[in-house]
C-alpha cells in the first residue's frame, strides 16, 4: 500500500471515530465512556489496517491502551493481555520459530522431504504437505514457516525450470504456502492462532482457558479436510499443461550441501519435539503448556541454541505488544459497558441463524469471510468483538464456544486477495518478481473457500454428535 493511500485511509477511521466521539450516536444504550472506547477503538482499527506513515502494530496499541487508560480504566484491564498465560505460550512460541531458522533445521526438513519424493505433481503436493505438518509441530510461527518455505520452493521451481507466469510455477508455490499456514491450525500449537485465540478466551470469565484437547476434538477434522481437498482443487483449478521432466538426483546434491546435522540443528529437533509430546499429552500430566513452552525456551538458551544477543533481536516484539493489546480488549470492553451493548446488537444479528447448526454455521463462515475484505488485522479485532456474545450465544442456543474456534481460524486464512493475509505479503516479499500470478493467487484462494465450504459437510455432522450444538 502506497503512503498517500495509507493516510487517506486512516483519516477516514479517524473521522468515524471523532464522530461517534462526539454525536455519540449509541445513547443512551450505550454510555459516553463507552463510545470513548468505541471511537479509540475505531481509530487505532485505521492505524492497524493502514499503518500510516510506516507506524508499528505496536505503537498503535500503545495509543489505544494510553487512550484507554486516561478514560479512567483501571490498568489491570487495559494489560490484561499481558497477564494472561496465552502471551507466555506466545513468546517461547515465537522463539521456536527463531530456532528452527537460525539453526537451519527447517530448510534441512523440507530438503529432506525434496530428496525423497519421486518427481510428479501429486508427490510433490504430497512432500509440501508432510513438510507443512511437521514444521507446524515444531514451531506455531506461521511467519517463520513461511520465511523458511518460500525460498526453498522458489529454489525448487527454478531447479524444475517452471517458467515464470506459468501455471505450473504458480501451483507448485502456492501449494507450498498453503501447506505452511492451513495444517496447523488443527491443534493449538500449530499457528500462533492458538495462543491468541486462547488469550481472548481466558479473557472472558465465562469461556476460560481452551486446553490441547479440546482445541484438537473441535479442529483436527476440519483442517485435515480443508488441507485435503485445497491441494486437490487447487491442482485442478490450475492445472499444470507440462509433465515434470528433471532428475531427481538435483535435489540430492541441495540436500548435500547442507552438510551433517550440527549439535544446535539436534537439541532444537530434540527439544521441540519434546514439547509437542507435552502438549499432546497435556491431559495425562495436566502440566499447562505455557509452563512447557517457558522451560523450552530455557533449554534452548541453556543449550546455546538462543544466545543473549538473540532475546532482544530473535523475535518480533512489535507482534507481541500488538497481540497483548488486542487479548485486553474483552476486558476494557467490559469494564467500559461496551460488552453489554454490543451483546444485545449481535444477539440481535445472530439469533436468527443460531436455530439451526448448518444455518449458524455456513451464515457465520461467509459473514466472516467477508469481514476480511476489511478487517485485515489477523481478524483479531473483529474476533474481541465477538467475543462478547459468544457466552450469551452458548447459554440461550446451546452453541458451544469451543466450535468458534475453528470457523476463527478458518476465516483467518482467507486469502482472496494478498492483501487480506499476511502470510502471503510475507510471502511476495520473499518471491519479489519471481513467484505466483495474482491472477492465480485469486484462483487459489476463491479454492480455499470452496474447500471450506465442502468441509463443512462433514465438520457439521461430526460437531453434532460430539455435543457441540
Amino acid at each position: 500500500m502506497n503512503k498517500k493511500a495509507s493516510i487517506i485511509g486512516a483519516a477516514v477511521f479517524l473521522i468515524i471515530g471523532i464522530t461517534v466521539l462526539f454525536t455519540k450516536p449509541f445513547l443512551p444504550e450505550l454510555s459516553d465512556k463507552g463510545h470513548y472506547v468505541i471511537s479509540m477503538l475505531i481509530v487505532t482499527i485505521g492505524l492497524w489496517i493502514f499503518r500510516p506513515l510506516g507506524i508499528p502494530l505496536s505503537i498503535s496499541g500503545a495509543f489505544f491502551m494510553a487512550c484507554t487508560l486516561a478514560s479512567g480504566i483501571p490498568a489491570k484491564e487495559v494489560f490484561s493481555g499481558f497477564s494472561t498465560s496465552a502471551v507466555w505460550t506466545l513468546i517461547p512460541a515465537l522463539f521456536f520459530g527463531f530456532a528452527l531458522a537460525k539453526t537451519g533445521l527447517g530448510k534441512r526438513m523440507a530438503y529432506f522431504g525434496m530428496k525423497v519424493t519421486k518427481l510428479s505433481y501429486g508427490r510433490l503436493l504430497l512432500m509440501w504437505a508432510l513438510i507443512g505438518i511437521a514444521l507446524s509441530a515444531l514451531t506455531p510461527s506461521i511467519n517463520v514457516r513461511v520465511v523458511i518455505i518460500t525460498p526453498i520452493a522458489l529454489n525448487c521451481v527454478d531447479i524444475l525450470n517452471l517458467e515464470k507466469g506459468s501455471k505450473e510455477r504458480s501451483l507448485v508455490l502456492l501449494s507450498a504456502f498453503a501447506m505452511a499456514i492451513i495444517p496447523g491450525t488443527g491443534w493449538i500449537t500449530g499457528s500462533l492462532n492458538g495462543p491468541v485465540i486462547n488469550g481472548l478466551y481466558t479473557s472472558v470469565p465465562q469461556l476460560g482457558a481452551i486446553t490441547f484437547n479440546e482445541w484438537l476434538k473441535v479442529s483436527l477434522l476440519p483442517a485435515v479436510l480443508i488441507s485435503f481437498l485445497t491441494l486437490i482443487l487447487g491442482y485442478f483449478a490450475i492445472k499444470p499443461s507440462k509433465p515434470l521432466k528433471l532428475a531427481k538426483e538435483l535435489f540430492v546434491e541441495e540436500y548435500k550441501k547442507l552438510g551433517s546435522p550440527s549439535r544446535a540443528e539436534k537439541m532444537t529437533a530434540l527439544i521441540l519435539t519434546l514439547s509437542f509430546i507435552m502438549f499432546v499429552t497435556n491431559s495425562l500430566h495436566h502440566i499447562p503448556d505455557a509452563a512447557t513452552c517457558l522451560v523450552a525456551l530455557f533449554l534452548l538458551t541453556a543449550f546455546g541454541v538462543v544466545k543473549t544477543g538473540d532475546v532482544s533481536g530473535g523475535i518480533s516484539w512489535d507482534l507481541v505488544i500488538f497481540i497483548g493489546t488486542a487479548m485486553g480488549l474483552s476486558a476494557i470492553f467490559t469494564q467500559s459497558g461496551v460488552a453489554v451493548w454490543l451483546s444485545s446488537i449481535l444477539l440481535k444479528a445472530i439469533s436468527p441463524v443460531c436455530v439451526n447448526p448448518w444455518l449458524f454455521i455456513y451464515a457465520t463462515l461467509i459473514a466472516m469471510f467477508l469481514l476480511r475484505f476489511i478487517d485485515i488485522a489477523s481478524f483479531i479485532p473483529t474476533m474481541a468483538v465477538l467475543m462478547s456474545v459468544i457466552p450469551q450465544l452458548s447459554a440461550s442456543y446451546g452453541i458451544n464456544p469451543l466450535v468458534w474456534i475453528p470457523l476463527f481460524t478458518i476465516a483467518i486464512n482467507a486469502c482472496f486477495l494478498s492483501y487480506q493475509n499476511m502470510f502471503a505479503l510475507v510471502a511476495e516479499s520473499n518471491f519479489e518478481n519471481n513467484g505466483w500470478m495474482k491472477n492465480h493467487f485469486s484462483i487459489y484462494g476463491c479454492v480455499y473457500f470452496i474447500a471450506c465450504m465442502i468441509s463443512m459437510l462433514a465438520a457439521i455432522p461430526y460437531w453434532i454428535s460430539i455435543g457441540m450444538f
